[in-house]
């Protein structure tokens, strides 16, 4: 039995391609479920112009992605989080994180998009790959500080208690 096919199938091949079945995969599987329909001239006709319409909206949907990937290139995001010694982070920037911050610039991701092999848990810079379609991605750059000026200075500059301490007074007045 000759079918069109109106969803793509593995197995069988994509949309709009005339192929042949046995009777009963098609009117039990591939009918029922409207992954097909019967290679008629009018059929064929119907299935072309959906065809070249899902075209022209994937080329739209392709270029406004593309614009995405090119505005998600140029962002940075910025965390302030609470760390201890050797600059670790208590918690860390998980993808649900990024996703949220990436909200509220303005641009739609979904945490599911952000690829991230194991959640960021230093401080400094990261970069993360966004995937937005296969074969397009883009690269954030992550900048992690912390919210303990002083500890850090302390850890890193190796500064006297007392100086620190000092510091934080004159601050304060």
């Amino acid at each position: 039995m000759k079918i069109i096919l109106i969803e793509n199938i593995e197995t069988l091949g994509e949309i709009g391609d005339i192929v042949s079945v046995k009777k009963g995969y098609a009117r039990n599987y591939l009918f029922p479920r409207g992954f097909a329909q019967l290679a008629t001239d009018k059929n064929i006709k119907s299935t072309q112009k959906l065809v070249e319409l899902r075209e022209q909206k994937d080329a739209i949907n392709r270029s406004n992605l593309e614009a995405l990937a090119k505005k998600l290139d140029k962002l940075t995001l910025k965390f302030e989080l609470e760390a201890g010694e050797d600059d670790k982070l208590f918690g860390s920037v998980t993808s649900t994180m990024i996703a949220d911050a990436i909200d509220e610039e303005g641009y739609k991701v979904d945490k599911k998009e952000i690829q991230l092999d194991e959640p960021i848990k230093h401080i400094g810079n990261h970069f993360v790959e966004v995937n937005l379609a296969h074969e397009l991605s883009a690269k954030i750059k992550i900048k992690v500080s912390s919210k303990n000026f002083f500890l850090l200075i302390l850890n890193k500059k190796k500064i006297n208690l007392l100086i620190c301490y000092l510091l934080i007074s004159y601050l304060m007045f």
